[in-house]
Parts: C-alpha cells; sequence; structure tokens
C-alpha cells in the first residue's frame, strides 16, 4: 500500500529569497514544485494539480416575523479569479506508472491572469484566498490530497494626481443635550494627499471651535471600513486602527494642530475592485462632546503598496503651498504689452560690419596647400531687417469686402 510507502507529500513555491513565502502580482507566473518521498517502490495512476482564487462572503442574520415566529437568514456569494488545471504525472495510454524508492520531485508553472486580480484578504465575513490542491491517484487506494495558499497583491501607486490630491472638509453641529442648547462646536481638517502607504505618518492640519461652555476632547483616528455585500445586502466592520488624542478644550475656546502626526500600522492595502468585499480607510477627526453624540468629519485614505517617490513629494507639496497660500493667484499680467524694441537700437551697421566673416587672405603660393588644413568659407547671406513695430495694421481689410460667416 501506498500509506505504508508514502513518507513526504508537500508543494513548495519557489521564491528569491529563503525562507519566504512568495507574493504574487496579476500577470505574474507561479512555479514552484511537488515533492514525493517514497520509502519504496509504488504504482502511481496521476498527480494532478489544480490552482483555485476565490473571493467568498457569508453571513447569517435573524429575523423576526410576526409575534412569536423568527428565523435565521443566511447571505452567501463568491467571485472566481483563478482556475487552472495541469497533470504533473499521467500516462498518455491510462496505465499506471512505477516509481521507484526515493525523493521525486514535479515542477509546475503558470500564469495568473492579465486582468485586476483582488489582493489576499482575511475579514470577519468574508475572504480572498489562492491556493494550490494537488491530488495523487494510485490504484486501491484513497485519493490523497494536500493543499497550500500562496499570497496575491495587486499593486496600488500613490504616485498619481487622484491620490496626492489634498482633502480638506468642514463640519459644525449644536451640542444639544435633550431640550437645551449649549453651543456650536465646528471642526475643520485637511490632509497632504489621499494616499499613503503603512508605515508612514499622516500630518493632520485641523480647527476646533468650541463655542459651548463645556471642556470637549478633539480626537484623530485612522479606520478601517470592511463590507461585505451578497444578494442585494450589505454588511459592514469598522475597526480604529491607530488613534491620537488632542489635549482637553476649555469651553468657549478654540484649538488649531499644525501638522500633529498620526503613524499608519501595518496594514493591509485597500480593495476596491471587488464586487462582493471591500476594504476602505477614512481619517476620522472628531470632538467628544460630553452628554452628547460626538462631531465627526471623515476624510477619505487608500493604503496603497507603492510608496511616494521623491518627484511626488515635491509636486504633492508644492500643491499643498498653493493650496494654502493663494496670494500667487493675484499676480495679474499688464494690461497691455510692451512693443519690442527697434532693431536699429539693438544691431548697428558696426556691429554687423564687425560680425561679418571675411576670407583670410592667404598667399599666391599654393605650393603644400594639401599640407595646410582646409578651411571652409560661409558666404554671408544679408536679410533685411523687420519693419518698424506699429500698432496700427500696414494692410487693413477694405471695408467693402463682405465679413466671412464662421458659421457657413
Amino acid at each position: 500500500m501506498i500509506f505504508d510507502k508514502l513518507k513526504k507529500f508537500y508543494v513548495v513555491f519557489h521564491s528569491p529569497e529563503f525562507d519566504t513565502s512568495p507574493v504574487f502580482n496579476n500577470g505574474d507566473v507561479v512555479s514552484g514544485r511537488v515533492v514525493l518521498e517514497l520509502m519504496g517502490e509504488s504504482k502511481v495512476e496521476s498527480l494532478k494539480l489544480h490552482a483555485e482564487g476565490f473571493a467568498k462572503v457569508r453571513w447569517t442574520e435573524s429575523r423576526t416575523a410576526g409575534s412569536s415566529s423568527a428565523y435565521t437568514q443566511t447571505y452567501s456569494d463568491e467571485v472566481e479569479y483563478l482556475n487552472v488545471k495541469e497533470a504533473l504525472l499521467q500516462a498518455d495510454n491510462g496505465d499506471v506508472t512505477v516509481l521507484p524508492a526515493g525523493r521525486h520531485e514535479f515542477p509546475f508553472s503558470f500564469q495568473l491572469p492579465e486582468e485586476t486580480l483582488v489582493t489576499s484578504f482575511e475579514g470577519k465575513h468574508g475572504s480572498v484566498r489562492y491556493w494550490v490542491k494537488v491530488k495523487l491517484y494510485r490504484p486501491w487506494s484513497t485519493v490523497r490530497r494536500i493543499k497550500k495558499e500562496f499570497t496575491v497583491i495587486q499593486p496600488i501607486d500613490i504616485n498619481t494626481p487622484a491620490l496626492l490630491a489634498p482633502q480638506a472638509g468642514t463640519k459644525d453641529k449644536m451640542a444639544r443635550v435633550w431640550y437645551r442648547n449649549f453651543g456650536q462646536v465646528s471642526v475643520t481638517a485637511k490632509i497632504e494627499r489621499k494616499g499613503y502607504t503603512p508605515g508612514e505618518v499622516i500630518p493632520v492640519f485641523a480647527e476646533f471651535d468650541n463655542s459651548t461652555s463645556r471642556a470637549m476632547v478633539p480626537r484623530a483616528s485612522i479606520t478601517q471600513i470592511q463590507t461585505f455585500m451578497a444578494r442585494g445586502t450589505t454588511k459592514q466592520k469598522r475597526s480604529v486602527v491607530a488613534e491620537l488624542c488632542g489635549d482637553v478644550m476649555a469651553p468657549r475656546s478654540r484649538e488649531s494642530w499644525h501638522g500633529h502626526a498620526i503613524k499608519i500600522p501595518p496594514v493591509g492595502p485597500s480593495i476596491l475592485q471587488c464586487r462582493i468585499i471591500k476594504v476602505e480607510y477614512i481619517l476620522l477627526v472628531s470632538v467628544d462632546m460630553p452628554g452628547a453624540s460626538k462631531l465627526s468629519l471623515e476624510l477619505p485614505l487608500v493604503m496603497g503598496t507603492i510608496p511616494l517617490h521623491p518627484f511626488g513629494s515635491r509636486s504633492s507639496s508644492v500643491s499643498s503651498q498653493y493650496s494654502l497660500n493663494p496670494d500667487w493667484l493675484r499676480m495679474a499680467a499688464p494690461d497691455r504689452p510692451e512693443p519690442p524694441p527697434d532693431y536699429s537700437s539693438i544691431v548697428s551697421e558696426e556691429d554687423e560690419t564687425e560680425q561679418s566673416v571675411a576670407p583670410p587672405q592667404g598667399e599666391e603660393d599654393f605650393n603644400g596647400v594639401l599640407q595646410r588644413p582646409l578651411l571652409a568659407f560661409v558666404q554671408e547671406f544679408r536679410y533685411r531687417p523687420p519693419p518698424v513695430y506699429c500698432e496700427v495694421d500696414p494692410n487693413p481689410q477694405p471695408c467693402y469686402i463682405r465679413p466671412r460667416c464662421m458659421t457657413c
């Protein structure tokens, strides 16, 4: 029996770094080998590989129908991204293959689809997974299966105009407890750009205006929003991944943040191209009001995989400087352009004579002319100077000519 003779059966992916799980992008070639170690001679019918990739969601909700009856509704959906099959060992005539004892390696290779794939993800109500499954068939024995997952990351380059654009917003609210108003609270916040990568620091510029009679606490946090969709129903899960807390604001006071830093922890990239799963991020700037619901301002974020280039940072800083200081917009052009200088005021006849090229006067003896370097003499062509500048059209259109109709 092959159960007694099969010692090891596993899959190894080819990785550029030792002891590091490989990461692939769309269009990459996934390669590796299936290792089979036998303690004795064994008969094998076939060895087949199946590579798959799916995005799946599933959750249940309890609903009440009437006053006493209740039931549970299940929502699920899936999207296929990868489906590749390959026979690593199989005889053409259907006969079995006899493998001697020892170590046997069967290489495999397949290409991921060129279209956009979804980044590998593990969530509460869904996941995006890619794996390789290998089945070993042998006579008079059950099928032996092994499965190994690999990671796919769809690159997101934040060096694009849409992700380098500054994000800003303003929001206000009346602080109210029951039927009593305590005053108005307002928040204005801005960040340099929309796209960031994990490990970066987000400088937060904000203005908090507390016109109430109570003390309040300003905060900023990075929130991850997981959205799962199935059969027209949506399920969301929010989690705070980083938080920044400011000083307590006294009643009827204002506070300014001039680049308060909040660091992005190691989180997964945004997922925006999947039909049933979305992973989004927001920067939440809020004010905690005792006894009332807090005031929150949301600024969208995109977590990318390709960090900011130096050129992109310069362009971003210049754009943010212009957005903060609009004085450069007030620079107006002169009402009437100055006429060009007269040609005679720049180039005189003496200058023209000095600049003219005259052939050197050589000796009449042409003996040894071939031993001297050859000089090229270029004939100077003199052009008439341009006409004197005049603001009156020298060739006006006759008044008896009917103007041309631009719509004909």
